[in-house]
């Protein structure tokens, strides 16, 4: 099992108690209940480790997501009204800190609270919904639509060609950061097609053979993240220069330095990314 950020999580989710409204009630009331202390949609760190708290008893279950239970223990996350915003170099530390289960489960909390704040009204109607399935869902009074939080999917991949991998740079990345090419996949369209348009969208290059290697799920905000190598039919490169900075082939001795942190020509995205983990599969 590879090591990837926001993966491995503990909880268990507890979906049978999603249709039981008195067996949320009586998890939400448990002396033992836990809640996630956040500072908006940042993780309050205790001892390098997640912040909880008890439940306040003037909260509803309106007011809260059931993330699941860890040793029989009902932990929760309560709603805000407020999306969320960008990420702070604090929660970027902590990112960093947190043990690889409870990320994941920091993942699941901010990903299913932003979409609660985005989605107050019905996309059928208009009119304000609630909650419902223990915060897993929302439901329209007026038209009884429901609706679910989404996970948009995104490819992200590495072009090979003749032992060089294919990395670009968004302008919006730290200075000398590169990493794998990625976009959003389209209506329509599959995986493979996806990594084969996004790779001649962005960089000019043909490619073939596509190969999944591995997923990761991206709560900024909720995103899938499916990793996968193709290999390029040639190296030539017409850059889209609306979507990225710069765009190089790098070897991988090149990539194996930039792992270890060895100075190099670019530097590569933080370990919790799995653009990290494609470049470390690629390389090895």
């Amino acid at each position: 099992m590879r090591d990837i950020g926001f993966t491995g999580g503990r909880l268990d989710r507890a979906d049978p108690l999603r249709h039981d409204e008195a067996g949320f009630a009586a998890a939400l009331a448990d002396p033992a209940a836990r809640r996630l202390v956040l500072q908006g949609y940042e993780p309050e760190m205790v001892d390098g480790r997640l912040g909880w708290t008890g439940i306040d008893p003037e909260d509803g279950p309106d007011d809260h997501v059931l993330l699941g239970f860890e040793d029989g223990v009902p932990h929760f996350a309560r709603l805000t009204a407020e999306p969320a915003s960008g990420r702070s170099f604090e929660m970027i530390a902590a990112l960093h800190a947190l043990e690889p289960g409870e990320a994941a489960t920091y993942a699941a909390a901010r990903s299913v609270l932003d979409w609660h704040a985005r989605h107050r009204f019905c996309a059928r109607c208009g009119a304000e919904t609630q909650p419902f399935r223990a915060g897993w869902g929302r439901r329209c009074p007026a038209c009884g639509t429901e609706h679910f939080p989404r996970v948009d999917p995104v490819v992200i991949m590495i072009a090979e060609h003749d032992g060089r991998a294919l990395l670009g740079r968004q302008p919006a990345f730290p200075q000398g950061r590169y990493s794998a090419l990625a976009g959003f996949l389209e209506p329509g369209e599959s995986i493979e097609e996806a990594v084969a348009r996004e790779l001649f969208e962005e960089a000019g290059v043909r490619v073939t053979d596509v190969r999944y290697i591995a997923s990761q799920p991206w709560p900024f905000p909720s995103s899938l993240m499916i990793a996968c190598i193709a290999t390029a039919l040639d190296d030539r490169l017409t850059i889209d220069r609306t979507e990225l900075e710069d765009a190089i082939w790098v070897s991988r001795d090149e990539v194996r330095a930039a792992l270890a942190g060895d100075a190099t020509r670019f530097g590569v995205p933080p370990a919790y990314a799995i653009a990290h983990t494609l470049l470390k599969e690629w390389a090895e």
